[in-house]
């Protein structure tokens, strides 16, 4: 029996049981669907959870201080500094694996900009954070080495301070800002993230402002 003959045979058994056979077919589709439903939304989830690690930094390492405990309490941080600026320089020159490196800081308060406040966090580091954390700027620019020497009081903020401080779609590039009473002239704006990046300063404005380092 040749392969036209078996085939003819087969179409003729279908016809004959076009019930059974529409069913068999469903389900055959509908479970190959399924598998593939499922691998799709596996790989999607997967690659979701890779971008978002990578957009934190997935071969960022943080250093903190050794635990603050005493005695069997724990003391606050702003009690404590263990972290120097000695000690990210001698990172910077005997480390041969590190491409970038950032002192940071950190503190709440809140953002005044007229009669409009907000209670947010400030980060103060370095200009190589931002390529650390993989931010980029949606207008403006970042700041400079210069202005972390000079501890010139300029920040970058993120959408939410915007938002809450200057109002939806409003540019704050240019204007100035008060931080817990201390004036800040806004330079850049971050592009959202999907996470709380709030109001971001150079380092030693930071340093200046806040008097620990973490």
């Amino acid at each position: 029996m040749n392969l036209f003959s078996l085939i003819r045979i087969a179409w003729k058994a279908l016809q004959r049981n076009k019930l059974r056979a529409f069913l068999t077919m469903l389900g055959i589709i509908i479970g190959v669907a399924a598998v593939i439903a499922m691998v799709a939304i596996g790989q999607g989830s997967k690659k979701s959870i890779q971008d978002q690690l990578s957009s934190m930094g997935s071969n960022m390492i943080t250093i903190r201080p050794n635990s603050n405990v005493t005695a069997g309490a724990r003391l606050d941080a702003t009690t404590v500094q263990t972290l120097t600026i000695d000690d990210i320089n001698a990172l910077q020159k005997q480390s041969q694996y590190i491409s970038a490196i950032s002192p940071a800081v950190s503190t709440r308060g809140q953002v005044i900009n007229g009669s409009l406040n907000w209670p947010t966090s400030m980060q103060g580091v370095s200009p190589q954070y931002l390529d650390i954390r993989q931010w980029t700027l949606k207008d403006g620019v970042p700041f400079s080495a210069t202005d972390v020497n000079t501890a010139a009081k300029v920040c970058l903020l993120g959408q939410t301070v915007i938002d809450n401080a200057f109002g939806p779609g409003v540019n704050p590039v240019g204007q100035i800002i008060r931080f817990n009473k201390i004036p800040f002239t806004v330079i850049g704006v971050l592009n959202a993230k999907g996470e709380r990046i709030s109001f971001v300063a150079n380092f030693h404005v930071a340093i200046s402002c806040i008097c620990f380092l973490l």
